[in-house]
C-alpha cells in the first residue's frame, strides 16, 4: 500500500471544505483538504509537497485545468484523482536556460542578456508547450497557440512588431542565431528578430508551408507543393534563384552554418549556399542518388545513401574530404559531426572518422576498440561513443573531451557543451570530462548528482534535472547560466 500523507485546513461555517486523494501510478498517495474555491494548481502544489514529487498533472477523467476552481473543476469532498509525473524540458541558448514541462510555468536563470532574466513576461509564461532559443533568446509556444518572448532584442527576444500575428494558431517555431520563424496552423509562417538574418520575410510569400529549416543567418521553408522559399542573409543560404527550377518535390531540408541540402522525392539533392561550406554539390552530383539522410558539420554534408554507403562534400578540413576512408563507409546506419570531423557507425557497431584529425576526424589512437558502438555524441572539436555494454570511448581534442576517463561506464545518455561532455550512468550518478570552463570539472556539485533524469547544455555549463524530486543542479562558466541558485528559490 502506498505512503500516504493528510494536509488539513480548519473547516468553518464559511468555508466549503473538500478533501481530496491525490494518488500516483506507483500507489503512493496523500490526502489534500482545501477550500471549495481554491484552486486546481493549489492542489497540486500541495499535493506535491507531500508526495515530494515535483511537476504533476492531475487528471480526472481528462486533465484539470489549473486556473479553475476545485468546484469549477466538479470535485467534490471524498473524491480521488490521479496525478502523471511529467518529464521537465531545458532548453539553452548560449548562456541561459529555461525549464519548464508540457503545459506547466516556465522559468529560466543565466545571462539576463541571453535570457536568464524572463521577469518581464513571468506572469504570461504558464501553459508552455514549447520553447525554441536563439543564440540570446526564447520563444514560447503556450497551449492556446499564441507566443510569448524575452531576451535580447537583437536576437528575436522583442516580437512586438508581430505580436498580434501570434496570439494564436502557432504550432512549432525555428529559428537562426538572431531571428525566429513561427510557423502556423494555416501554414502561414510570422518572423521577427534580425531582419538581415531571417527576421524580414517580407519580401517572399509564405502560404501552405508545412516544414522549416535554418542556417545560421537564413530561413528555408517547404511549401506543400514541394518547392522552396529561402530568406534572410544571402551568403548563408537566403539567395536561392540559381536553383529554383530544381527545387520541387522536395521532402526534406538539412543544413550546415552557412548552406542547405535539399532531398527531393526521388533522393536526388539539390545544394545552395557559401560553396565553401557545402553549398556547392558539383563534384559529386551524380553520386548523390537514393539518398536517405544528410547530417553536416558547420562547413560539410555527409549524405547516406539508400544502399547505406556514404557521399561527402564541402571544405575537405571540415569532413567534406572521405577519400581516405571510403572503401569503410559502407552499411553505415548513422552519422554524427562535430564542428569540423564526422564519425560514421556501421551496422557491426565499428566506427569510421574523416575531417580534421585534431578535431575527432581520426580515431586510430583510440586505445579502446570502438566496437558494438550504439550512438556518438560530439562537442566541437572531439566525439564520445557509447558501447552496448555502457561503456564510452572519446577521442580527438583533449581540450574538448577527447579524454575519456576509466570510470566512464554503465553509461546510459551522453550530453556535451561546445568544448566538455557530461554521461548519466544507469544508478542516476554523472560523470564529466572536457574542458573545465566549459562543464568538464563538475567535483563542486557532485554530491549532488544522483538520481538524474536529464542534463541540458548551454555553450559552456551543464543543468541537470533530478529524479526523485526535480531539482536541478547546474555546473559550468556562470557567464553561461550554471548559477541557478535565485531560480531554485522560486521555483513550484
Amino acid at each position: 500500500m502506498g505512503r500516504q500523507s493528510r494536509s488539513r485546513i480548519a473547516p468553518n461555517t464559511e468555508v466549503n471544505v473538500i478533501q481530496v486523494e491525490v494518488s500516483l501510478p506507483s500507489g503512493a498517495s496523500c490526502s489534500v483538504a482545501l477550500g471549495a474555491e481554491a484552486s486546481v494548481a493549489e492542489l497540486k502544489e500541495a499535493a506535491q509537497r507531500q508526495l515530494k514529487r515535483r511537476f504533476l498533472t492531475l487528471v480526472l477523467g481528462q486533465r484539470l485545468d489549473p486556473s479553475a476552481s476545485l468546484s469549477q473543476a466538479g470535485l467534490k469532498d471524498g473524491d480521488a484523482v490521479a496525478a502523471i509525473a511529467q518529464h521537465a524540458r531545458l532548453v539553452a541558448t548560449f548562456g541561459a536556460f529555461a525549464l519548464y514541462v508540457g503545459g506547466s510555468r516556465a522559468v529560466t536563470w543565466g545571462e539576463a542578456k541571453c535570457g536568464g532574466d524572463s521577469s518581464q513576461v513571468r506572469k504570461q509564461l504558464v501553459r508552455v508547450q514549447q520553447i525554441s532559443a536563439t543564440r540570446a533568446a526564447f520563444a514560447a509556444i503556450r497551449e492556446d497557440g499564441s507566443v510569448v518572448t524575452w531576451g535580447d532584442p537583437d536576437y528575436g527576444g522583442d516580437s512586438s512588431q508581430v505580436q498580434e500575428q501570434l496570439t494564436k494558431g502557432v504550432r512549432q517555431i525555428h529559428s537562426t542565431e538572431s531571428a525566429f520563424a513561427a510557423l502556423k496552423e494555416d501554414g502561414s509562417v510570422v518572423t521577427w528578430g534580425n531582419s538581415d538574418c531571417g527576421g524580414d520575410s517580407s519580401e517572399v510569400q509564405l502560404n501552405d508551408v508545412h516544414a522549416l529549416q535554418a542556417t545560421g543567418l537564413a530561413f528555408a521553408a517547404i511549401t506543400a507543393d514541394g518547392s522552396v522559399i529561402t530568406w534572410g542573409n544571402a551568403e548563408y543560404g537566403a539567395h536561392s534563384t540559381q536553383v529554383a527550377e530544381q527545387l520541387v518535390r522536395v521532402r526534406q531540408i538539412q543544413s550546415s552554418r552557412a548552406a542547405f541540402a535539399a532531398i527531393k522525392d526521388d533522393g536526388s539533392v539539390v545544394t545552395w549556399g557559401d560553396p565553401a561550406r557545402g553549398g556547392d554539390s558539383s563534384q559529386v552530383r551524380e553520386q548523390l542518388v537514393r539518398v536517405q539522410q544528410i547530417q553536416a558539420t558547420r562547413r560539410a554534408f555527409a549524405a547516406i545513401l539508400e544502399d547505406a554507403s556514404v557521399v561527402t562534400w564541402g571544405s575537405p578540413d571540415h569532413g567534406g574530404d572521405s577519400s581516405l576512408v571510403q572503401d569503410q563507409l559502407t552499411s553505415v546506419q548513422q552519422i554524427q559531426g562535430s564542428g569540423q570531423a564526422f564519425a560514421a557507425v556501421k551496422a557491426d557497431g565499428s566506427v569510421v572518422a574523416w575531417g580534421n584529425s585534431d578535431h575527432g576526424g581520426s580515431c586510430h589512437q583510440v586505445q579502446v576498440p570502438l566496437t558494438r558502438i550504439q550512438h556518438v555524441q560530439a562537442s566541437y572539436g572531439a566525439f564520445a561513443a557509447l558501447r552496448h555494454d555502457g561503456a564510452v570511448v572519446a577521442w580527438g581534442d583533449w581540450d574538448s573531451g577527447g579524454n575519456a576517463k576509466e570510470e566512464l561506464r554503465g553509461v546510459t545518455r551522453i550530453q556535451a557543451t561546445e568544448n566538455a561532455f557530461a554521461a548519466i550512468k544507469a544508478d542516476g550518478t554523472v560523470v564529466t570530462w572536457g574542458h573545465r570552463d566549459y562543464g568538464g570539472d563538475s567535483r563542486r556539485v557532485r554530491e549532488q548528482l544522483t538520481d538524474v533524469q536529464q542534463i541540458q547544455a548551454s555553450k559552456a555549463a551543464f543543468a541537470a534535472i533530478k529524479e526523485d524530486d526535480g531539482s536541478l543542479v547546474t555546473w559550468g562558466d556562470p557567464d553561461f547560466g550554471s548559477d541557478s541558485r535565485a531560480v531554485q528559490r522560486t521555483r513550484s
